[in-house]
């Protein structure tokens, strides 16, 4: 039996392409949707009739929210490598993907507007402001919604064992000999709060005491507030032996103003970082970090939403969690 995918090969285009096609959609040029249906019919396709009916209110469109204040961007690699993984989860079941903001037609409207203005069967919310009313709106509205690293009531959340990279961490940190140990912590977003639970939970089972000196709140891949924070720290009297950082990226600003300082790592002071992007194994030293799976967190996530987008009456709100892993480097000495 002639699939969709058969058609869409036959054509060179998406398998949303040529559902859109052959469903009527208009969002595609009339030159391509004629080239579909001809090829449709000279290779007798006939429709599933079932699957049909189940998609017929559907665009085959997935809204992305990604608002990101630092400008990093698709130039970052968790985003990056998380969001490829969601396209290509969400091309083969057959949707396509569109990023979606507060403007529309030079207006600002609310998300939850700009989504039903392009009529998306759902929408994966990346980075944004969680908190916001608008957020919180979108995700209560009447349109399928999945998060990264936040949890809704009564909406799936896809999120990284923060936690667990927290604790991690710092009990290698302090398996090392450290003790005098400073945490430069991105914003108090509530992926910060848990790992802050995670190194809180490490700190206390070794029975050590963290001055207030030694935390310093920053944002999360911003290397200029890091290497500031950096160079506070290794000013104070009693300087830490160790520094986790809030992400790897970050790191780097941490890293150029310890040289600066003429100071060497492992040998003067101990680093940290968080996400595992390639990077860091390229640096010298190579970096010690958390690695998060961001590859999973994309695909699950993406999975998730087309669960809710098709099952609606079967599709439970779940809190997913992805595990990471620790990546041995060598900005870690035995003290």
């Amino acid at each position: 039996m002639v699939t969709v995918r058969d058609i869409a090969e036959k054509c060179g285009v998406s398998v949303a392409t040529v559902s859109k096609a052959l469903n009527g959609y208009g969002d595609i040029s009339p030159i391509t949707a004629d080239k579909i249906r001809k090829a449709a019919v000279e290779m007798n396709y006939i429709p599933n009739s079932a699957a049909k009916s189940l998609k017929t209110n559907n665009s085959h469109s997935i809204g992305i929210l990604f608002i990101d204040d630092m400008h990093s961007g698709l130039a970052h690699e968790f985003f990056s490598t998380l969001l490829n993984a969601a396209k290509t989860e969400a091309e083969s079941a057959g949707y396509d993907l569109t990023f979606i903001g507060q403007t529309l037609a030079g207006r600002i409207v609310p998300y939850l507007e700009h989504a039903h203005s392009r009529n998306l069967d759902g929408v994966l919310l990346v980075c944004c402001d969680f908190q916001s009313n608008e957020i919180r709106k979108l995700v209560s509205g009447d349109i399928p919604t999945v998060s990264i690293d936040y949890e809704f009531n009564d909406s799936s959340s896809v999120v990284s064992d923060n936690v667990e990279g927290g604790y991690a961490l710092t009990h290698y940190l302090i398996s090392h000999g450290h003790r005098r140990i400073a945490y430069i912590h991105g914003e108090l977003t509530s992926v910060t709060k848990m790992r802050m639970i995670g190194f809180n939970r490490a700190i206390n089972e070794a029975n050590i005491s963290i001055g207030n000196e030694y935390m310093i709140e920053s944002r999360f891949h911003d290397p200029t507030r890091a290497a500031k924070a950096t160079r506070e720290l290794m000013n104070l009297p009693y300087p830490p032996t160790a520094i986790i950082y809030p992400d790897d990226y970050s790191y780097m600003g941490g890293m150029m103003e310890l040289e600066r300082m003429h100071k060497k790592i492992p040998d003067d002071v101990s680093t940290v970082g968080y996400d595992g992007i390639k990077l860091s194994k390229i640096l010298q030293p190579s970096l010690t970090t958390w690695v998060q799976n961001t590859a999973e967190m994309g695909s699950v996530s993406m999975k998730k939403l087309i669960e809710a987008i098709e099952n609606p009456k079967i599709s439970v709100p779940e809190t997913i969690t992805i595990h990471g892993h620790l990546q041995e480097g060598n900005s870690v000495r035995f003290i």
